[in-house]
């Protein structure tokens, strides 16, 4: 597969795709014409690669990720680093489901807000004396 067919079907742009190779998280084989080729499990890996990143990991950690991914086997001290993002990750999930919780609270208030809110309305202003003094 070209450069620009992982990229569409991956959903990166090619820039990152080079980045990917630089970092050694993704190889491509070279045409006759220096074309970049891919095998075609590169856009399952690269979807992979995005979402280590998504979570926070560092390149030398998705590296290690990726290694152990595709041969299978885990070293120890990786396990443990693995075990400690997973637990990150959760952390920061709970964070952010709080926070969403917060927002529905938010918008389901001020679409509908309570008799007792004043927000929304119209200001009550003092009605005027119909004797001028």
């Amino acid at each position: 597969m070209r450069i620009g067919e992982v990229a569409r079907q991956a959903g990166v742009s090619v820039r990152a795709l080079r980045y990917y190779e630089e970092q050694d998280l993704l190889q491509a084989e070279r045409s006759s014409g220096g074309q970049r080729r891919y095998p075609d499990s590169a856009v399952d890996r690269v979807q992979l690669i995005q979402q280590l990143f998504a979570a926070g990991l560092p390149s030398r950690s998705v590296r290690e990720v990726l290694r152990s991914v595709y041969a299978g086997t885990v070293e120890p001290g990786l396990l443990d680093q693995l075990e400690s993002e997973r637990a990150r990750i959760s952390g920061r999930i709970t964070e952010l489901l709080a926070a969403r919780d917060r927002l529905d609270g938010v918008i389901a208030t001020t679409r509908n807000p309570p008799p007792e809110c004043a927000h929304g309305r119209a200001p009550v202003r003092p009605a005027r004396s119909a004797a001028r003094g």
